[in-house]
């Protein structure tokens, strides 16, 4: 049965600028993160939408800007990686705004790797900028990797954040997020003076919704839980129908 939320939002405009999550948002979450699928609907979407927008649309994602070139292909489009540590414009200049002494984050690889022969359920990630531990295989273990990732952020000696996610948990740079990403795109060109639309499906995505809304925009939550944002989309899916239903309304 199909979920419908009270609080759908408003009818899609080409007008706004858009700011999407990938993963739970724009595709269906996978078991490994190397093992998601996309689509070429879903290609096609992206592109419409992107061109109809007037470029207005930017990808805000936890995964890397190397990892959705690589599985996007070469659409020209802005996109901030690794919770806003990565920043790439509109003229497809890549920025690195903050990343770990390589000393600090070998120490934190050295420390975990014990744990991981330990316990083969848990999944490491070593992202360019972030380290990020998964648990989707080990349910059981969520409670000890928060700990954790908590203990070796806060010994590492500079200025290092915990970033919680659906079953993982990542350690990165601190200062920098999806709202902050959101901010950056938003003060200039074509994103500049438009309605700003946030969609995503997790507590990093909550960043996103905050500075959407602060800026009188549409933020939506992708799926249940508690969230910040004014707007309730079901699925993948219920995202995929509102943004296509923008580019028929502008037909």
């Amino acid at each position: 049965m199909t979920t419908v939320y009270q609080n759908a939002p408003p009818a899609a405009h080409t007008d706004w600028a858009y700011f999407l999550d990938i993963d739970g948002t724009l595709i269906e979450i996978a078991d490994h993160p190397d093992a998601v699928y996309v689509d070429k609907a879903l290609l096609r979407l992206v592109a419409r939408l992107y061109r109809a927008s007037d470029g207005a649309l930017a990808l805000v994602t936890g995964r890397s800007i190397a990892d959705i070139e690589g599985r996007l292909g070469p659409l020209p489009l802005p996109i901030s990686g690794q919770h806003g540590l990565e920043w790439r414009d509109v003229n497809g200049h890549v920025w690195i705004r903050a990343a770990s002494p390589v000393e600090t984050r070998q120490a934190i690889i050295d420390a975990l790797q014990p744990i991981l022969v330990r316990h083969p359920g848990l999944l490491l990630e070593k992202k360019a900028l972030t380290l990020a531990l998964h648990y989707r295989a080990a349910p059981h273990l969520a409670a000890y990797v928060h700990r954790l990732m908590e203990r070796l952020a806060a010994s590492g000696g500079v200025a290092l954040e915990v970033q919680r996610g659906k079953c993982v948990v990542e350690i990165k740079p601190a200062g920098f997020d999806k709202g902050t990403a959101v901010s950056a795109y938003l003060a200039a060109p074509p994103f500049q003076g438009r309605c700003p639309v946030f969609i995503g499906d997790d507590l990093n995505d909550e960043h996103g919704f905050a500075e959407v809304n602060r800026m009188d925009g549409v933020s939506i939550k992708v799926g249940p839980g508690i969230s910040c944002a004014h707007y309730r989309l079901a699925n993948v899916a219920a995202v995929r129908r509102w943004l296509g239903k923008a580019l028929k309304a502008s037909a």
